[in-house]
């Protein structure tokens, strides 16, 4: 086999051979490729495959976990507040004192009088509660007060001549009480020490007071 024999050189059939055992190796080099190529390309296929199911997670969300998995705490329930029911003021007792809502208070005037006259006013108290009550009708408790139309003190009835006494009344449901009082005509201030003149002619507003009841004013026009 290694030393052939013919008619031909030596060389011919040695190149001969080459040539044969050169394309032999070239056929098994490129099967053995061609394997090895379809062998990486399913590998490949399965790597890819593999890495398109089992993405890596974030290094952040791994760190700090999503919103939805952070669980929040449900708010406390909101109390409901009941209303109390107000509570009832007790009935006036038959005999006890006339309080303040239990009487109104009311001065009258004449309406207009001529300026230095000396009108008469009315101090009107009333009863409007259903039971009789005791009320103190002391000089000492009672006032009126006379202001301009600015709502300057221009007179008032306990300035220069105060008067005491005691006087409780009883009064009955409705019943209203009169107590007259006389102006002199002139201004006063609470120490008496200022000059007395005649006011102007004008409007002015009297207020009446039976210790801490007040009265709604009252218009008076002098002319």
């Amino acid at each position: 086999m290694w030393h052939p024999v013919g008619e031909l050189p030596a060389r011919v059939y040695w190149r001969r051979r080459v040539v044969v055992l050169a394309v032999v190796l070239a056929l098994l080099g490129g099967v053995g490729w061609l394997a090895f190529s379809l062998l990486s390309a399913r590998d490949g296929g399965a790597s890819a495959s593999d890495g398109a199911e089992a993405v890596p997670e974030p290094a952040l969300e791994r760190v700090v976990p999503s919103l939805t998995a952070v669980a929040t705490p449900d708010p406390p329930p909101v109390a409901e507040t009941v209303a109390e029911p107000p509570v009832a003021a007790p009935d006036p007792v038959p005999g006890g004192p006339c309080t303040d809502d239990m009487i109104t208070l009311e001065v009258r005037t004449p309406g207009s009088v001529p300026v230095g006259s000396k009108p008469t006013f009315e101090l009107a108290v009333a009863n409007v509660a259903a039971v009789p009550c005791v009320r103190a009708l002391d000089k000492g408790l009672q006032e009126i007060v006379m202001l301009d139309s600015a709502g300057n003190r221009v007179w008032g009835s306990n300035d220069c001549f105060p008067e005491a006494s005691s006087d409780p009344r009883t009064l009955a449901p409705g019943e209203v009480v009169t107590v007259p009082l006389v102006w002199g005509g002139l201004t006063s201030e609470p120490t008496c020490s200022a000059p007395r003149v005649n006011p102007p002619p004008g409007s002015y507003l009297l207020r009446a007071r039976l210790d801490t009841k007040v009265s709604p004013d009252a218009t008076l026009t002098l002319v």
